[in-house]
């Protein structure tokens, strides 16, 4: 409904040393992942070899009740996803888990990121022979898995043949009949770690937070590149394509990730409240109340006003109660839509000069809209100031960012032009060289979709909205 950033997938795997109730562990720490992925979820168990497992369209909360998770049974190895769809569509076949039985086993795999050879690999296993059920690029990590498994001794050796030709962002975690294997792609683009509870159970999520939900422990990231290999002797990494410093997608810190997260050792929050000091120092106004965008922009809005010394206020009521089911709006609809998901505080802002923060703009209506509501409440100036500098380009590596040609700062000119469309009395972005200072003063991370330099070449890799279409073309030749 709002031309906003979407967060794509959230993942979460746990290993017990007994049997136990692996599927409530696992539904707690989707819950906590909720925010990366609104679309679809699902739950896969292995209790002795045996795997079981349901997934739907859906919030965590809608697809999973008492019954469910008691038909999922006990085991000692569970594995969970949430998904917004950025490649594939919405095709139940693309659901995760991924469960898969092969001639050597079973295998459950779980995915975060985006592949940029997706169609290549699935254009080569086509030629041979394999069958595609869905139009996800997970549906081609986990053959390329499966075809180096029939030649290794083990899945970690699969895994590890199969990391070179697999291109692109992939957090990953995969069950087997007997362990539990993370692995992250040598950029390190989504966020992946490790931790521990205190009867011996490891713990791998997408984020810390998920972690605490379970009562686990945070203990480590998982390495760009690594392989981390649980099961019965306890935990043990293979490395063989390690690198040292990852390429993090900088807009985890900026929007994707809950606030309560550390992420490679740097706080969520703290790098928001970050952005929005250095958006005071580098754009600062006069104005009597700074308020944020719920949720991602008040962090950023609280920096702003610590820095700028202007009172930060409460500037916005979020309605906690839509979820997947909100219908769609008629076209002469979409102005109250807005109000129905987000309303404006008149105590707060009427008569006042506002400036309201936010982490992105991405099509502009949205943000327009927003302005509006601040206008209507009865704030005399609004003022828009952005946690991130101006998009520009498309993502390949997980992010839903709108095509290149439907992206307001490729068709609406200058700042100024943007301005104007939204209704602000001014506008500025955190420019570009200032995003080293949210993660701590590194220098490594991407930032393509902002500057178009990616971390890896993305020459043929097309349009991610246009995959599907891309797919047919390949599957008809």
């Amino acid at each position: 409904m709002f031309d906003t950033i979407h967060e794509e997938c959230g993942v979460f795997g746990i290993y017990e040393n007994n049997t136990a109730d692996v599927a409530s562990s696992v539904y707690f720490g989707l819950y906590a992942l909720q925010h990366r992925g609104q679309e679809s979820c699902g739950i896969a168990v292995c209790d002795d070899g045996v795997f079981s497992h349901k997934k739907a369209d859906g919030l965590v909360s809608e697809v999973f009740g008492r019954e469910e998770l008691e038909r999922l049974g006990r085991g000692n190895m569970s594995v969970g996803h949430v998904r917004y769809s950025t490649t594939g569509g919405k095709n139940h076949n693309n659901i995760q888990p991924l469960v898969i039985r092969h001639i050597k086993g079973n295998l459950a795999l779980v995915h975060n990121g985006n592949l940029i050879n997706a169609a290549q690999l699935r254009r080569s296993f086509e030629l041979s022979g394999a069958i595609f059920h869905g139009t996800s690029d997970t549906e081609a990590i986990a053959y390329e898995i499966v075809r180096e498994r029939l030649s290794s001794s083990s899945t970690e050796e699969a895994v590890e043949r199969a990391m070179p030709n697999i291109k692109g962002a992939y957090s990953c975690i995969l069950m087997t009949a007997t362990k539990l294997i993370a692995f992250r792609d040598p950029e390190g683009f989504r966020p992946l770690c490790i931790g521990r509870t205190a009867d011996g159970a490891y713990v791998v999520a997408s984020e810390s937070c998920a972690l605490e939900t379970v009562g686990a422990e945070y203990l480590r990231d998982v390495r760009p590149g690594e392989i981390v290999v649980i099961g019965e002797d306890g935990l043990r990494s293979v490395t063989t394509h390690c690198r040292e410093k990852s390429n993090i997608c900088i807009f985890e810190y900026i929007y994707f990730a809950r606030p309560d997260s550390v992420i490679e050792g740097i706080s969520v929050h703290h790098a928001r409240v970050m952005a929005g000091r250095l958006l005071a120092r580098h754009s600062p106004v006069e104005a009597d109340i700074v308020v944020g965008v719920p949720d991602s922009g008040l962090d950023a809005a609280l920096g702003y006003s610590e820095e700028s010394g202007i009172p930060y206020g409460i500037g916005f009521i979020k309605n906690k109660y839509i979820g997947r089911s909100f219908i769609q709006p008629s076209q002469n609809q979409r102005e109250s839509a807005v109000k129905i998901k987000l309303n404006a505080v008149r105590e707060s802002v009427r008569g006042k000069r506002v400036i309201m923060i936010d982490d992105s703009i991405v099509r502009g209506t949205t943000s327009a809209r927003i302005v509006r509501l601040l206008r209507e409440a009865g704030a005399s100036e609004v003022h828009v100031r952005i946690s991130s500098p101006v998009f520009r380009h498309s993502c390949y590596f997980g992010t839903d960012i709108d095509s290149e040609e439907n992206l307001i700062a490729n068709h609406c000119g200058t700042i100024e032009d943007i301005t104007k469309f939204i209704g602000a009395d001014t506008l500025a972005y955190l420019p570009t060289e200032a995003l080293s200072e949210l993660v701590g003063g590194r220098k490594e991370f991407c930032r393509g979709c902002f500057t178009g330099d990616y971390p890896l070449d993305v020459a043929g890799a097309g349009s991610k909205n246009k995959f599907d279409e891309k797919i047919h073309k390949v599957t008809e030749e």
